[in-house]
């Protein structure tokens, strides 16, 4: 067993290059006060003495779950397993204290409790022989390294808390802006005749009520005004001052304050798609996400064997065009679960998958037990607890400097 205490001192600058971090140098020192090996049992275990008496405390898990046996001597020769009264208490980081009394087994005394993971803890040991009290306290740390909160922040640890998440399965499919069909509408002269003047230009923004033209009627030689029926951009000018109507088209008004996002989805998950569903539109060339539902769909399918699914997408600044790519995930299923921590925060350590626990200044590993992934969240089985602070950001700086001081633990 090794006790190991560190003095970690930052001595380096942090550099900044676009939107990550990173330390442009930085060293940590270790000042390391070694102990012997503990003594080791016959049976594996460690070795406790005092005087002539002595116990051998090991954890046994072969073919079990990881446990306590315990072997007492006097003067090197054993002694009866029900002669010997003894108690463990493990002082675990943040998780209280775990409580053991013993019976006998065979030439043995066995633990009544299951010595879940980490087995990192301070260990206190009462045993009573022949009225005679004896006790040991030793630690038995693994995984965990201590890092004062400056340096953590410079060193840019983020946390974050174990809680309950909602899940969102989602499917990703792609297509493109178009606009609505109602869109665009044609502006016609009432009466035939003259165009006076054409107040609007291409690519002008209208509103409901605005003057476009001022035309003089061919049959009364009255002059009226032509308006605007709704909100939009003048896509089209098909007329110029001093022409003739002659009942065509004047003028075209696009209204893209809504555009709809045509989502190409393919026979494999046609079953699983749903009118309502919820649906996360990312549009090229535009960084913020917009939410919306599935609206409607056509009926009739593509030739690529695709049928499209249709979004209204909110364009009130007229930022998104009639054409641009979308990808889109649409939900499909949706559920709680009772804990989940985020995939990035996870590490391996030995066999297990881990995060980085955080009580005060200290770090430790929690081995979890892992369920379902949805996007960037994991669920958590077992293996932490609701509440607990977890290093979600550069955790393998912690899993780094565990590495490197090598702690082991008692088996």
């Amino acid at each position: 067993m090794r006790s190991t205490f560190r003095i970690i001192t930052l001595i380096g600058t942090l550099c900044f290059v676009g939107l990550s971090a990173s330390f442009s140098s930085f060293a940590v020192s270790e000042q390391k006060i070694e102990e012997a090996e503990p003594e080791k049992g016959p049976n594996r275990g460690r070795m406790l003495r005092k005087g002539d008496f002595a116990i051998e405390l090991a954890i046994f898990e072969t073919g079990v779950p990881p446990e306590f046996r315990v072997w007492a001597t006097m003067d090197g020769k054993a002694i009866e397993p029900s002669k010997v009264e003894l108690n463990v208490k493990l002082s675990r980081l943040g998780d209280g204290i775990d409580d053991i009394n013993f019976y006998q087994e065979g030439e043995y005394l066995r633990g009544d409790m299951v010595i879940y993971e980490p087995h990192s803890f301070l260990v206190s040991l009462y045993a009573k022989y022949q009225g005679q009290i004896y006790d040991w306290q030793y630690d038995n740390f693994e995984g965990r390294t201590k890092i004062a909160d400056d340096i953590a922040l410079a060193m840019e640890i983020v946390t974050d808390f174990v809680a309950p998440s909602t899940f969102h399965e989602t499917v990703e499919v792609y297509g493109r802006l178009i606009l609505p069909a109602d869109a665009t509408s044609n502006v016609y002269a009432r009466f035939d005749g003259l165009v006076q003047k054409v107040h609007v230009k291409l690519g002008d923004s209208v509103t409901k009520g605005q003057l476009l033209f001022t035309v003089e009627s061919n049959e009364s030689l009255q002059t009226y005004k032509v308006l605007s029926a709704q909100n939009g951009i003048v896509t089209k000018v098909n007329v110029t001052s001093g022409e003739q109507s002659k009942g065509r088209s004047l003028l075209q008004i696009t209204n893209d304050k809504t555009l709809i996002a045509e989502l190409a989805v393919f026979p494999k998950n046609l079953s699983t798609i749903r009118l309502g569903a919820r649906t996360t539109l990312t549009i090229n060339g535009v960084e913020a996400k917009q939410v919306s539902t599935i609206d409607s769909r056509i009926l009739k399918v593509r030739d690529d064997q695709a049928k499209l699914f249709r979004v209204l997408v909110n364009n009130p600044d007229s930022v998104l065009s009639e054409g641009l790519f979308v990808s889109a995930d649409i939900e499909i299923d949706s559920y709680d679960v009772a804990m989940a921590v985020e995939r990035k925060a996870l590490q391996s350590f030995r066999d297990f998958t881990v995060v980085y626990a955080k009580v005060g200044n200290e770090y430790e590993v929690r081995m979890l037990e892992l369920g379902r992934v949805v996007g960037d969240e994991i669920e958590v089985l077992s293996g932490i607890s609701i509440g607990t602070e977890y290093v979600t950001e550069n955790s393998y700086i912690l899993k780094a400097d565990i590495e490197k001081s090598g702690a082991s633990h008692d088996h």
